[in-house]
Protein backbone atom coordinates (compact mmCIF):
# COMPACT_ATOMS: atom_id res chain seq x y z
CA UNK A 1 0.00 0.00 0.00
CA UNK A 2 1.20 3.52 -0.78
CA UNK A 3 0.30 6.22 1.73
CA UNK A 4 0.67 9.99 1.97
CA UNK A 5 0.80 11.27 5.55
CA UNK A 6 -0.02 14.98 5.83
CA UNK A 7 0.79 17.06 8.92
CA UNK A 8 1.68 20.66 9.68
CA UNK A 9 4.97 21.76 11.25
CA UNK A 10 3.98 21.86 14.93
CA UNK A 11 6.15 19.21 16.65
CA UNK A 12 3.10 17.80 18.43
CA UNK A 13 1.68 16.89 15.01
CA UNK A 14 4.72 16.47 12.75
CA UNK A 15 6.48 13.99 15.07
CA UNK A 16 3.47 11.65 15.38
CA UNK A 17 3.18 11.77 11.57
CA UNK A 18 6.81 10.64 11.25
CA UNK A 19 6.13 7.86 13.76
CA UNK A 20 3.13 6.72 11.72
CA UNK A 21 5.20 6.67 8.52
CA UNK A 22 7.77 4.48 10.26
CA UNK A 23 5.06 2.06 11.36
CA UNK A 24 3.74 1.80 7.81
CA UNK A 25 7.24 1.18 6.50
CA UNK A 26 7.90 -1.50 9.13
CA UNK A 27 4.80 -3.29 7.82
CA UNK A 28 6.12 -3.20 4.24
CA UNK A 29 4.11 -0.22 3.00
CA UNK A 30 5.45 2.87 1.23
CA UNK A 31 4.80 6.10 3.13
CA UNK A 32 5.61 9.68 2.15
CA UNK A 33 5.35 12.55 4.60
CA UNK A 34 4.14 16.03 3.64
CA UNK A 35 5.07 18.52 6.36
CA UNK A 36 6.85 21.80 7.13
CA UNK A 37 10.29 22.31 5.64
CA UNK A 38 11.95 22.47 9.09
CA UNK A 39 11.30 18.75 9.64
CA UNK A 40 12.15 17.39 6.19
CA UNK A 41 15.77 16.59 7.03
CA UNK A 42 14.75 15.08 10.38
CA UNK A 43 12.24 12.79 8.67
CA UNK A 44 14.68 11.80 5.95
CA UNK A 45 17.39 11.04 8.50
CA UNK A 46 14.93 8.63 10.13
CA UNK A 47 14.41 6.93 6.77
CA UNK A 48 11.10 8.56 5.84
CA UNK A 49 10.55 10.03 2.37
CA UNK A 50 9.44 13.60 2.93
CA UNK A 51 8.35 16.55 0.77
CA UNK A 52 7.36 20.06 1.75
CA UNK A 53 3.71 20.72 2.46
CA UNK A 54 2.84 23.62 0.17
CA UNK A 55 0.93 26.68 1.36
CA UNK A 56 2.04 26.86 4.99
CA UNK A 57 3.43 30.37 4.60
CA UNK A 58 0.97 33.22 5.01
CA UNK A 59 -0.36 34.59 1.74
CA UNK A 60 -1.15 38.23 1.05
CA UNK A 61 -4.35 39.11 2.88
CA UNK A 62 -4.29 36.12 5.25
CA UNK A 63 -5.64 36.93 8.71
CA UNK A 64 -4.64 34.51 11.48
CA UNK A 65 -7.04 36.33 13.77
CA UNK A 66 -9.94 35.04 11.68
CA UNK A 67 -10.45 31.43 12.79
CA UNK A 68 -12.57 30.57 9.76
CA UNK A 69 -9.89 31.84 7.39
CA UNK A 70 -7.08 30.14 9.28
CA UNK A 71 -8.69 26.73 9.73
CA UNK A 72 -10.89 26.34 6.68
CA UNK A 73 -10.15 28.72 3.83
CA UNK A 74 -6.40 28.25 4.08
CA UNK A 75 -6.94 24.48 4.24
CA UNK A 76 -8.95 24.63 1.01
CA UNK A 77 -6.20 26.64 -0.70
CA UNK A 78 -3.56 24.20 0.53
CA UNK A 79 -5.63 21.26 -0.68
CA UNK A 80 -5.51 22.61 -4.22
CA UNK A 81 -1.77 23.27 -3.96
CA UNK A 82 -0.93 19.81 -2.61
CA UNK A 83 -3.32 17.68 -4.65
CA UNK A 84 -0.89 17.45 -7.61
CA UNK A 85 1.90 16.30 -5.28
CA UNK A 86 -0.29 13.59 -3.78
CA UNK A 87 -1.52 12.58 -7.24
CA UNK A 88 2.07 12.11 -8.40
CA UNK A 89 2.71 9.77 -5.47
CA UNK A 90 -0.06 7.46 -6.76
CA UNK A 91 -1.20 6.70 -3.23
CA UNK A 92 -3.91 4.32 -2.12
CA UNK A 93 -4.65 6.22 1.07
CA UNK A 94 -4.11 9.65 2.63
CA UNK A 95 -3.60 10.02 6.38
CA UNK A 96 -4.36 13.61 7.32
CA UNK A 97 -3.56 15.19 10.69
CA UNK A 98 -6.65 16.43 12.49
CA UNK A 99 -5.65 20.11 12.33
CA UNK A 100 -4.12 19.88 8.85
CA UNK A 101 -7.47 19.66 7.13
CA UNK A 102 -6.00 20.20 3.67
CA UNK A 103 -4.92 16.54 3.53
CA UNK A 104 -8.46 15.25 3.69
CA UNK A 105 -9.72 17.86 1.23
CA UNK A 106 -6.93 17.03 -1.23
CA UNK A 107 -7.80 13.34 -0.96
CA UNK A 108 -11.42 14.13 -1.75
CA UNK A 109 -10.40 16.20 -4.78
CA UNK A 110 -8.44 13.19 -6.03
CA UNK A 111 -11.07 10.59 -5.16
CA UNK A 112 -8.66 8.85 -2.76
CA UNK A 113 -9.82 7.36 0.56
CA UNK A 114 -8.48 9.11 3.65
CA UNK A 115 -8.24 8.69 7.38
CA UNK A 116 -7.80 11.32 10.06
CA UNK A 117 -4.94 11.14 12.57
CA UNK A 118 -5.59 12.73 15.96
CA UNK A 119 -2.37 12.74 18.06
CA UNK A 120 -4.44 13.19 21.23
CA UNK A 121 -7.80 12.03 22.63
CA UNK A 122 -10.98 12.32 20.59
CA UNK A 123 -12.02 15.96 20.66
CA UNK A 124 -15.32 15.82 18.76
CA UNK A 125 -18.27 17.30 20.64
CA UNK A 126 -20.38 14.80 22.58
CA UNK A 127 -23.91 14.92 23.87
CA UNK A 128 -22.67 13.34 27.10
CA UNK A 129 -19.61 15.48 27.93
CA UNK A 130 -18.91 19.09 28.86
CA UNK A 131 -17.28 21.07 26.03
CA UNK A 132 -13.66 20.33 25.26
CA UNK A 133 -11.26 22.66 27.01
CA UNK A 134 -13.30 23.08 30.18
CA UNK A 135 -11.20 20.47 31.93
CA UNK A 136 -14.34 19.30 33.72
CA UNK A 137 -15.34 15.73 34.36
CA UNK A 138 -18.77 14.76 33.01
CA UNK A 139 -21.48 16.09 35.28
CA UNK A 140 -23.16 13.69 37.71
CA UNK A 141 -26.82 13.80 38.71
CA UNK A 142 -29.45 16.25 37.53
CA UNK A 143 -27.44 19.34 38.43
CA UNK A 144 -24.25 18.06 36.79
CA UNK A 145 -25.99 17.02 33.60
CA UNK A 146 -27.81 20.35 33.46
CA UNK A 147 -24.48 22.19 33.82
CA UNK A 148 -23.04 20.24 30.88
CA UNK A 149 -26.15 20.87 28.77
CA UNK A 150 -25.94 24.63 29.39
CA UNK A 151 -22.24 24.68 28.51
CA UNK A 152 -22.85 22.71 25.31
CA UNK A 153 -25.58 25.16 24.33
CA UNK A 154 -23.19 28.08 24.85
CA UNK A 155 -20.60 26.53 22.51
CA UNK A 156 -23.09 25.25 19.92
CA UNK A 157 -23.14 28.56 18.04
CA UNK A 158 -19.37 28.52 17.55
CA UNK A 159 -19.59 24.96 16.28
CA UNK A 160 -22.27 25.95 13.77
CA UNK A 161 -20.17 28.89 12.57
CA UNK A 162 -17.23 26.56 12.05
CA UNK A 163 -19.38 24.13 10.08
CA UNK A 164 -20.59 26.97 7.83
CA UNK A 165 -17.02 28.17 7.28
CA UNK A 166 -15.91 24.65 6.40
CA UNK A 167 -18.80 24.20 3.97
CA UNK A 168 -18.05 27.51 2.23
CA UNK A 169 -14.36 26.63 1.92
CA UNK A 170 -15.19 23.24 0.45
CA UNK A 171 -17.59 24.71 -2.07
CA UNK A 172 -14.92 27.20 -3.16
CA UNK A 173 -12.71 24.37 -4.46
CA UNK A 174 -15.43 22.29 -6.02
CA UNK A 175 -16.20 19.90 -3.17
CA UNK A 176 -19.72 19.33 -1.80
CA UNK A 177 -20.52 21.62 1.12
CA UNK A 178 -21.33 18.86 3.64
CA UNK A 179 -18.15 17.24 4.94
CA UNK A 180 -18.46 13.44 4.72
CA UNK A 181 -15.62 12.96 7.17
CA UNK A 182 -12.82 10.39 7.10
CA UNK A 183 -12.96 6.67 6.53
CA UNK A 184 -11.45 6.16 10.00
CA UNK A 185 -10.20 8.34 12.83
CA UNK A 186 -6.96 7.11 14.37
CA UNK A 187 -7.08 8.32 17.99
CA UNK A 188 -3.42 8.21 19.03
CA UNK A 189 -3.72 8.25 22.80
CA UNK A 190 -3.78 5.98 25.83
CA UNK A 191 -7.15 4.67 27.01
CA UNK A 192 -6.49 6.30 30.40
CA UNK A 193 -6.58 9.74 28.76
CA UNK A 194 -9.92 9.13 27.06
CA UNK A 195 -13.29 9.94 28.59
CA UNK A 196 -16.19 7.50 28.08
CA UNK A 197 -18.93 9.00 25.95
CA UNK A 198 -22.36 7.68 24.91
CA UNK A 199 -21.82 8.63 21.25
CA UNK A 200 -18.37 7.28 20.41
CA UNK A 201 -18.14 7.44 16.58
CA UNK A 202 -18.05 4.07 14.85
CA UNK A 203 -15.11 5.18 12.70
CA UNK A 204 -12.91 6.24 15.64
CA UNK A 205 -10.30 3.74 16.86
CA UNK A 206 -7.83 4.21 19.73
CA UNK A 207 -4.42 3.20 18.38
CA UNK A 208 -2.05 4.35 21.12
CA UNK A 209 0.38 7.27 21.16
CA UNK A 210 2.59 7.87 18.11
CA UNK A 211 5.99 8.81 19.52
CA UNK A 212 9.09 9.86 17.60
CA UNK A 213 12.42 11.05 18.98
CA UNK A 214 13.86 13.82 16.75
CA UNK A 215 17.43 13.12 17.87
CA UNK A 216 19.74 10.23 18.65
CA UNK A 217 21.61 12.32 21.23
CA UNK A 218 21.38 11.22 24.85
CA UNK A 219 21.19 13.84 27.58
CA UNK A 220 23.06 12.31 30.52
CA UNK A 221 21.47 13.20 33.88
CA UNK A 222 23.63 14.79 36.57
CA UNK A 223 25.58 12.24 38.62
CA UNK A 224 24.18 10.94 41.87
CA UNK A 225 21.47 8.67 43.22
CA UNK A 226 18.90 11.27 44.24
CA UNK A 227 15.50 11.60 42.54
CA UNK A 228 15.62 12.75 38.92
CA UNK A 229 13.14 15.45 37.86
CA UNK A 230 12.81 15.89 34.09
CA UNK A 231 11.54 19.29 32.95
CA UNK A 232 10.12 19.47 29.42
CA UNK A 233 8.91 22.97 28.46
CA UNK A 234 6.04 23.03 25.98
CA UNK A 235 6.85 23.08 22.25
CA UNK A 236 3.44 24.64 21.53
CA UNK A 237 3.11 28.38 20.94
CA UNK A 238 0.29 28.37 23.50
CA UNK A 239 2.40 26.72 26.21
CA UNK A 240 3.09 28.38 29.55
CA UNK A 241 6.12 30.66 29.32
CA UNK A 242 9.13 30.51 31.61
CA UNK A 243 8.69 26.95 32.87
CA UNK A 244 12.38 26.03 32.66
CA UNK A 245 13.48 29.22 34.39
CA UNK A 246 10.98 28.88 37.24
CA UNK A 247 11.84 25.20 37.62
CA UNK A 248 15.51 25.99 38.19
CA UNK A 249 14.48 28.20 41.11
CA UNK A 250 11.77 25.90 42.44
CA UNK A 251 13.99 22.81 42.43
CA UNK A 252 16.98 24.39 44.12
CA UNK A 253 18.45 22.28 46.98
CA UNK A 254 17.29 23.34 50.42
CA UNK A 255 13.65 24.09 49.52
CA UNK A 256 12.24 21.06 51.33
CA UNK A 257 12.90 18.63 48.47
CA UNK A 258 14.63 15.25 48.85
CA UNK A 259 18.38 15.38 49.29
CA UNK A 260 20.44 14.91 46.17
CA UNK A 261 17.65 15.97 43.79
CA UNK A 262 18.81 16.14 40.16
CA UNK A 263 17.21 18.03 37.27
CA UNK A 264 17.35 17.46 33.51
CA UNK A 265 15.75 20.10 31.26
CA UNK A 266 14.90 18.58 27.89
CA UNK A 267 14.16 21.03 25.10
CA UNK A 268 14.45 21.26 21.34
CA UNK A 269 16.58 24.41 21.51
CA UNK A 270 19.43 22.72 23.36
CA UNK A 271 21.51 24.36 26.09
CA UNK A 272 22.17 28.11 26.11
CA UNK A 273 22.33 28.89 29.83
CA UNK A 274 24.82 28.33 32.63
CA UNK A 275 23.47 25.83 35.17
CA UNK A 276 24.71 24.35 38.46
CA UNK A 277 26.17 20.86 38.61
CA UNK A 278 22.87 19.29 39.71
CA UNK A 279 21.19 20.39 36.46
CA UNK A 280 21.70 19.51 32.78
CA UNK A 281 19.99 21.33 29.92
CA UNK A 282 19.89 20.25 26.30
CA UNK A 283 18.39 18.26 23.47
CA UNK A 284 18.26 14.53 24.07
CA UNK A 285 16.04 11.51 23.67
CA UNK A 286 13.15 11.94 26.06
CA UNK A 287 12.51 8.21 26.20
CA UNK A 288 16.01 7.71 27.60
CA UNK A 289 15.45 10.37 30.25
CA UNK A 290 12.02 9.12 31.24
CA UNK A 291 13.36 5.60 31.69
CA UNK A 292 15.34 7.04 34.65
CA UNK A 293 12.97 9.77 35.83
CA UNK A 294 11.05 9.96 39.10
CA UNK A 295 8.75 12.80 38.03
CA UNK A 296 8.16 14.87 34.89
CA UNK A 297 7.36 18.59 34.95
CA UNK A 298 5.77 19.65 31.64
CA UNK A 299 3.22 21.92 30.05
CA UNK A 300 0.52 19.29 29.64
CA UNK A 301 0.78 18.72 25.90
CA UNK A 302 -0.55 15.32 24.96
CA UNK A 303 2.65 14.00 23.39
CA UNK A 304 4.92 14.39 26.41
CA UNK A 305 2.17 13.43 28.86
CA UNK A 306 1.48 10.17 27.03
CA UNK A 307 5.22 9.48 26.74
CA UNK A 308 5.62 9.95 30.49
CA UNK A 309 2.73 7.64 31.27
CA UNK A 310 4.09 5.01 28.89
CA UNK A 311 7.17 4.95 31.14
CA UNK A 312 5.10 4.91 34.33
CA UNK A 313 6.41 8.33 35.38
CA UNK A 314 4.06 10.63 37.36
CA UNK A 315 3.70 14.27 36.39
CA UNK A 316 3.40 17.85 37.51
CA UNK A 317 1.68 19.75 34.70
CA UNK A 318 1.76 23.50 34.12
CA UNK A 319 -0.84 23.89 31.37
CA UNK A 320 -0.91 26.76 28.91
CA UNK A 321 -3.53 27.22 26.19
CA UNK A 322 -4.93 24.91 23.55
CA UNK A 323 -5.84 21.50 24.88
CA UNK A 324 -3.26 21.50 27.68
CA UNK A 325 -5.80 22.44 30.36
CA UNK A 326 -8.00 19.54 29.26
CA UNK A 327 -5.15 17.02 29.28
CA UNK A 328 -3.76 18.24 32.61
CA UNK A 329 -7.13 17.84 34.31
CA UNK A 330 -7.53 14.34 32.90
CA UNK A 331 -4.13 13.46 34.39
CA UNK A 332 -5.26 14.75 37.79
CA UNK A 333 -8.53 12.81 37.65
CA UNK A 334 -6.70 9.64 36.62
CA UNK A 335 -4.44 10.07 39.64
CA UNK A 336 -1.04 10.19 37.95
CA UNK A 337 -0.13 13.80 38.63
CA UNK A 338 -0.76 17.28 39.96
CA UNK A 339 -1.64 20.51 38.17
CA UNK A 340 -0.30 24.03 38.78
CA UNK A 341 -1.94 27.26 37.65
CA UNK A 342 -0.67 29.91 37.96
CA UNK A 343 2.99 28.92 37.84
CA UNK A 344 5.05 30.03 40.82
CA UNK A 345 8.25 28.62 42.26
CA UNK A 346 6.53 27.89 45.57
CA UNK A 347 3.69 25.97 43.93
CA UNK A 348 6.09 23.99 41.75
CA UNK A 349 8.29 23.05 44.71
CA UNK A 350 5.29 21.83 46.69
CA UNK A 351 3.84 19.87 43.77
CA UNK A 352 7.10 18.08 42.94
CA UNK A 353 7.71 17.27 46.61
CA UNK A 354 4.18 15.94 46.95
CA UNK A 355 4.41 13.68 43.91
CA UNK A 356 7.80 12.32 44.97
CA UNK A 357 6.53 11.59 48.48
CA UNK A 358 3.35 9.72 47.48
CA UNK A 359 3.80 6.38 45.63
CA UNK A 360 0.16 6.43 44.53
CA UNK A 361 1.04 8.86 41.74
CA UNK A 362 3.61 6.46 40.28
CA UNK A 363 1.22 3.52 40.69
CA UNK A 364 -1.48 5.38 38.74
CA UNK A 365 1.00 6.33 36.02
CA UNK A 366 2.01 2.68 35.68
CA UNK A 367 -1.63 1.65 35.31
CA UNK A 368 -2.15 4.30 32.61
CA UNK A 369 0.93 3.21 30.71
CA UNK A 370 -0.12 -0.43 30.77
CA UNK A 371 -3.23 0.54 28.81
CA UNK A 372 -1.16 0.58 25.62
CA UNK A 373 -1.69 -3.19 25.51
CA UNK A 374 -5.38 -2.59 24.78
CA UNK A 375 -5.07 -0.39 21.69
CA UNK A 376 -5.39 -1.28 18.01
CA UNK A 377 -2.58 -1.35 15.44
CA UNK A 378 -2.97 1.81 13.28
CA UNK A 379 -1.49 0.10 10.21
CA UNK A 380 -3.94 -2.80 10.49
CA UNK A 381 -6.83 -0.37 11.01
CA UNK A 382 -5.89 1.43 7.77
CA UNK A 383 -5.45 -1.78 5.80
CA UNK A 384 -8.79 -3.15 6.96
CA UNK A 385 -10.59 0.13 6.28
CA UNK A 386 -9.19 0.34 2.78
CA UNK A 387 -10.05 -3.30 2.07
CA UNK A 388 -13.64 -2.63 3.11
CA UNK A 389 -13.97 0.01 0.37
CA UNK A 390 -13.01 -2.41 -2.42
Amino acid sequence: MRIAVVAGPDPGHAFPAIALCLQFQAAGDTATLLTGRQWLDTARAAGVAAVELAGLDLDVGDDDGDAGAKIHRRAARMAVLNAPVIRALAVDLVCSDVITACGGMAAELLGVPWVEVAPHPLYLPSKGLPPLGSGLAPGVGLRGRARDAVMRALTARSIRVGERDRAAARLSIGLPGPDPGPLRRLIATLPALEVPRPDWPAEAVVVGPLHFEPTDAVLTPPPGSGPLVVVAPSTATTGAAGLAEVALTALTPGRGLPAGLRVAVSRLGGADVQVPDWVVVGLGRQDELLARADVLVCGGGHGIVAKSLRHGVPLVTVPGGGDQWEIANRVVRQGSGRLIRPLTAEALTAAVAGVLADPRYRDAAAVAGAGVDRVADPVRVCHDALAATR
